[in-house]
């Protein structure tokens, strides 16, 4: 504790890291700002009837936890940094299999400015699709099932809330990419992250009102805070975890002196090396169908998809959905192959191992088991807050976000890029980081 202390001492003493910090906690407090502003043309009364447990529509329910809460009041922030998230991961994929932007990203800084513009160019079709769509749907709950909703419908107030929503979008991806230039972390990741933890006070809230009523006593709270705790370190366990595959430099002889053969060193590869990505698929192409079922009055697939349900068919699939997008996002970015002929052009080996295709194969085999065994992971930690909520009905969605699922991968992602990037700054002018001197491994 003395040295954590210490520690937090140490990052208010470097100029530069303070400043970078004020200027992160200003530009958060800025969007959260925001997010308490409401479109104009929308009831609050009515709407805050309807939100009021928006965690019982799951499509909505996803939604609100990336938008920080803005969807439940309709604010210029509801769609947050999520188009800007959807574009760069269509762009993500897109340099992989076209040529063009494939040759882009491999020029270097300048390559991947000009795909960050292009990224920011497609955030705004997908915002305004996103944002045609929710108008769509507040319009037609105002025509039926919740009159006043929208006091003035119609053409006008849908191009108004339009271009607010995406002005509103284009602001956030603003602020995000300030907090990346001239604060610290990822600033996309920083806003996601603020938007989560904001409803914390909701959960402790929960909790508070539960325990003054007698549902929960003292037992079940300290037991509900060492689960918390327990996924808590499992997360950072296995998100820190590596299996290092050993490799030697060839032995080379330049004016009778003999270079390498004896040095080795390590190929980290990640045990969760899709991060969230899968748990974030899954949860979304579980919400959408559950979502159409009910719009159309299709009962059976309503209630295979539903949330609270949480039956024998919800389960397989969501842990089918997690398992092939780990699958699929790691054969992705994980090229084998192309490992394969660096270490050979570098001149190097894995011991035991014929360079070349034998060493691609190798590689894949081992990333095969290690992705096994990340997957499995993600798909315990996805369905902890669904089992929670089933099992245990005194506590809704509000609490059971924070004992697993992708909230809690996020904030302790995001939170462990943080204090590597801390550290280095720490250990740049000869300070101790937060557990000694180089402790925290990157997570790359």
């Amino acid at each position: 504790m003395e040295r954590l202390i210490q520690t937090i001492r140490n990052i208010f003493k470097i100029p530069e890291l303070r400043r970078r910090i004020f200027i992160t906690l200003s530009l958060i407090a800025v969007w959260r700002l925001g997010v308490l502003v409401p479109i104009p043309g929308i009831n609050l009364e009515i709407l805050k009837k309807y939100m009021g447990d928006l965690s019982n529509n799951r499509l909505f329910g996803f939604l609100d936890v990336f938008s920080g809460g803005a969807l439940a009041k309709m604010s210029l922030f509801t769609l947050g940094i999520m188009p800007y998230i959807s574009a760069s991961i269509i762009f993500s994929l897109l340099v992989k299999v076209v040529p063009s932007l494939e040759a882009l990203a491999k020029e270097g800084p300048s390559g991947y400015r000009k795909i960050s513009q292009y990224t920011r160019l497609a955030t705004v079709p997908i915002c305004i699709l996103q944002a045609f769509f929710l108008v769509q749907v507040m319009n037609s709950m105002s025509s039926s099932s919740l009159p006043g909703l929208v006091i003035s419908p119609g053409f006008g107030f849908t191009l108004m809330a339009i271009t607010a929503l995406t002005a509103g979008t284009m602001f956030v991806m603003w602020l995000g990419e300030q907090i990346t230039e001239y604060g610290i972390g990822n600033g996309a990741s920083l806003i996601i992250m603020g938007g989560i933890i904001a409803r914390m006070p909701q959960a402790i809230s929960s909790i508070y009102a539960n325990a003054k009523i007698g549902v929960i006593g003292v037992e079940f709270i300290a037991l509900l805070a060492m689960l918390y705790v327990g996924v808590i370190v499992a997360i950072v366990y296995t998100t820190q975890a590596q299996r290092r595959i050993p490799v030697q430099y060839a032995k080379h002889i330049r004016g009778g002196k003999v270079y390498g053969g004896q040095q080795r060193h390590y190929l980290p590869l990640r045990v969760n090396q899709a991060n969230v990505m899968p748990v974030i698929f899954a949860s979304a192409l579980m919400a959408l169908p559950a979502f159409l079922a009910d719009a159309i009055g299709v009962t059976w697939l309503s209630q295979i998809f539903s949330q609270s349900a949480f039956g024998f068919w919800y389960v397989t699939i969501y842990i089918g959905l997690v398992f092939f997008f780990s699958f699929f996002w790691t054969a992705l970015y994980f090229q084998p192959n192309e490992m394969a002929n660096q270490l050979q052009e570098n001149g190097s080996f894995i011991p035991g191992i014929r360079p070349g295709k034998n060493t691609a194969d190798h590689l894949e085999s081992i990333m095969y088991h290690v992705t096994l065994a990340g997957a499995t992971f993600l798909c315990f930690i996805a369905i902890i807050p669904d089992s929670v909520t089933k099992f245990s009905p005194v506590l809704d969605r509000s609490v059971t976000t924070f004992l697993g699922g992708t909230g809690l991968l996020i904030v302790v992602g995001v939170g462990l890029d943080m204090m590597q990037k801390i550290e280095s700054h720490l250990l740049m002018r000869d300070y101790e980081g937060f557990f000694g001197s180089g402790k925290i491994r990157g997570r790359r």
